[in-house]
C-alpha cells in the first residue's frame, strides 16, 4: 500500500479501467478519444482525434499550426517507436535577411517555420490507425462547426496571448470573434478550421502539403511580407526516429533523439540516479539541492549540444556515457550550491504546448505532445484556414558556428518531449510534462516521484514541484549565477531557508510547473491520471 505524503496537493484519484485509457488536458478531447476507442480505433486513432479536438479548444498551447512528437509501443511487434514531426525553417529566410539581429522575435513571420503537426497525424494513423481518417477526425470537425465551450484555464491563456497577438495578421478575426476572447464556459466556433479538417479528412496529407492548404498559406506569407512557401511544405517529411534510454531505478526511461531536449530529461534522471531517497524525504532540502543541482548540470550541456542532427554532428553516445555522468555529477557538492557551471567536455565537443497518453485494449500505448511553443505561436493567422502558425523558429542561435545556429532548411531546437517507461522490455507508462523548458525537470520529478517516494500515478502530478531557471540557453544565452529556484506553495519555509543558506536564490510562486498526464499499465488493467493544474481528465472504459 502506497504511503500517504503530507506535502501532497489534495488531489484527484487515479483511474482504473480496463480496456482502455485516456488523459488529456481537455474533458472534450478525452471524451473524443474514449468514442474512437469504442469504435474500435487504436490508441493512434483516439490520440489524433483527441489532438484534434485540442487544436479547437485549447488553441493555446497546440494547433495545425504546430509540430509533433510521439513515442508508440506496438503491442503487436513488442517494439517502441518514436516519431518526429517538426518542420524546419523556410527555403527563403537567409542569413541576410537577418543581419542585425540578436535573435529572432517571439512573433510576427520571422519565427515560422514549417508545422509538422499534419504530417505527424497521417504518419500515425498510416502506421498504427484502424479506422478512416475521417472517421477520427469527425468529432473535431462537428465541434469546430457547433462550437463547443472553452475551459477555464484555457480562457485565461487565452486572453494573456490575445494581449500580445490581437494585432498580427488574422489573429482577431479568427480567436476574437466579437472583438474579445471566449470566457470560461462560452461556445466557439470555427467554422474555417471545420473545413480545414475535413478537407484532411478527404485527401490526407496532401490536401495540407502538396494542395490548396499549402497554396494558401504561400498566399497569406507572400501578402504579409513572410518566408514560407509551399514549396517548403511540399519537401517536408516527418522521420521515425529510435528512442534513447537511461536505467532509473528499476525501469527504462525513453526520450526521443535531438532536435528535441529528451536527451536533457535522460541526463537529468541518469545524474540523478546517483543519489538515494528514503520514502519520507520528498520536499526535503537534501532532496532539492540534489535535484537542482543535476538540472544545472543537464542543462549547461543542453545549450551547447542539442540541434538539428542533420546540421551538427552531436555527441550523443557521450553525453549519456555512465563515466562521463559520473564525473559531472562529481562536481556536486552537498553542502553548497554551484554557482558557476560550466557544459562537460562531451557537450563541448559539438559546436505551451498539449500532452496526451493513450493505451487501447490491444495493449497499444501512445505518448504524443504538440505544440504552437509560445502559447498560440507567432499569431500569423490565415482566416480562410483557422488556425495560428507556430513561432519555433525563436530557438535558433543567431550566432554562427554553434550547433543550433540558423540556417534554412533547418530544424530548430525544440522543446515539446514525449516520455515512455519500460521495466524489464514490457511497457509500463506513457507520459509527458508540458511546459517549454520545464519539461526534461518535469519528466525527472514525475519519475522521482513514483519511483523514489512511493507515489501513484497522480499522487506523482499532484505533489508540489520545484524549477530551476537561470541556466544558458540553445539560443545562446549563457548563465552568469546559479539562477533561481521557484517553489510552488506546498514546499515548507523551512526547507527553503535551508537551500538559501546552502546558496540557492529561493522563491515561492504560483503557475509554470507544466502539465501531466499519463497512462500506465497496472497488473491487468490500465491506470490513468491527468493535470490537476490544467483543465483535463483521465477517462476509461
Amino acid at each position: 500500500m502506497r504511503r500517504p505524503n503530507p506535502l501532497h496537493h489534495a488531489g484527484r484519484s487515479t483511474v482504473f479501467a480496463p480496456r482502455g485509457m485516456v488523459a488529456t488536458s481537455q474533458p472534450l478531447a478525452t471524451q473524443a478519444a474514449l468514442a474512437i476507442l469504442r469504435a474500435g480505433g487504436s490508441a493512434a486513432d483516439a490520440g489524433i482525434a483527441a489532438n484534434a479536438v485540442q487544436c479547437l479548444v485549447e488553441p493555446t498551447g497546440c494547433g495545425l499550426g504546430g509540430d509533433l512528437f510521439a513515442q508508440h509501443w506496438s503491442a503487436r511487434d513488442g517494439r517502441l517507436t518514436g516519431l518526429d514531426a517538426s518542420g524546419p525553417s523556410p527555403a527563403a529566410l537567409t542569413l541576410d535577411v537577418l543581419e542585425g539581429l540578436d535573435e529572432l522575435p517571439p512573433h510576427g513571420p520571422l519565427p515560422v517555420s514549417v508545422p509538422g503537426c499534419v504530417a505527424g497525424w497521417c504518419e500515425l494513423h498510416a502506421a498504427f490507425g484502424r479506422l478512416p481518417l475521417a472517421e477520427v477526425l469527425a468529432p473535431a470537425i462537428a465541434y469546430a462547426r457547433e462550437g463547443a465551450p472553452i475551459a477555464p484555464v484555457v480562457a485565461g491563456e487565452w486572453r494573456r496571448n490575445a494581449a500580445v497577438l490581437a494585432d498580427q495578421p488574422g489573429f482577431a478575426q479568427v480567436f476574437m470573434p466579437n472583438g474579445r476572447t471566449p470566457a470560461a464556459g462560452e461556445r466557439f466556433r470555427n467554422p474555417a478550421l471545420a473545413a480545414t479538417l475535413e478537407r484532411i479528412a478527404s485527401d490526407g496529407r496532401d490536401a495540407f502539403y502538396a494542395g490548396s492548404i499549402a497554396e494558401e498559406l504561400e498566399r497569406f506569407f507572400v501578402e504579409h511580407d513572410g518566408w514560407l512557401r509551399a514549396s517548403d511544405l511540399a519537401d517536408f517529411r516527418p522521420r521515425w526516429v529510435e528512442p534513447l534510454s537511461v536505467r532509473y531505478r528499476s525501469v527504462e526511461l525513453w526520450e526521443l533523439p535531438p532536435p528535441g531536449q529528451g536527451l536533457t530529461a535522460l541526463q537529468l534522471a541518469a545524474l540523478l540516479d546517483g543519489f538515494e531517497f528514503d520514502a519520507s524525504e520528498f520536499g526535503s532540502a537534501r532532496h532539492l539541492h540534489a535535484f537542482v543541482e543535476c538540472k544545472k548540470l543537464a542543462y549547461e550541456d543542453r545549450a551547447r549540444a542539442i540541434a538539428d542532427p542533420d546540421f551538427a554532428d552531436l555527441p550523443i553516445t557521450a553525453l549519456l556515457d555512465p563515466a562521463y555522468l559520473d564525473e559531472r555529477r562529481r562536481t556536486i557538492r552537498a553542502e553548497r550550491a554551484n554557482d558557476r557551471v560550466t557544459a562537460g567536455p562531451a557537450a563541448l565537443a559539438c559546436g505551451d504546448t498539449i500532452n496526451l497518453s493513450v493505451a487501447d485494449a490491444d495493449g497499444n500505448l501512445l505518448s504524443l505532445i504538440q505544440s504552437n511553443f509560445r502559447g498560440m505561436g507567432s499569431g500569423m493567422t490565415p482566416p480562410s484556414l483557422g488556425f495560428s502558425l507556430q513561432d519555433r523558429g525563436q530557438l535558433f542561435d543567431l550566432r554562427p558556428g554553434r550547433a543550433n545556429s540558423y540556417a534554412p532548411g533547418k530544424r530548430p531546437f525544440h522543446t515539446i518531449i514525449p516520455a515512455f517507461v519500460t521495466k524489464d522490455g514490457a511497457p509500463q507508462m506513457a507520459f509527458g510534462v508540458m511546459g517549454g523548458e520545464v519539461q526534461p525537470q518535469g519528466h525527472a520529478w514525475i519519475l522521482s516521484n513514483l519511483l523514489d517516494f512511493d507515489m501513484d500515478l497522480q499522487a506523482a502530478g499532484d505533489a508540489p514541484r520545484i524549477r530551476h531557471e537561470g541556466s544558458s540557453e540553445p539560443t545562446g544565452s549563457r548563465a552568469t549565477d546559479g539562477g533561481e529556484v521557484l517553489c510552488e506553495p506546498g514546499i515548507s519555509p523551512e526547507v527553503q531557508d535551508t537551500l538559501r543558506a546552502l546558496g540557492h536564490r529561493v522563491r515561492e510562486a504560483r503557475g509554470g510547473y507544466g502539465g501531466y498526464q499519463a497512462v500506465s499499465r497496472h497488473r491487468d488493467i490500465y491506470a490513468g491520471a491527468s493535470e490537476g493544474r490544467k483543465d483535463g481528465c483521465a477517462a476509461g472504459w
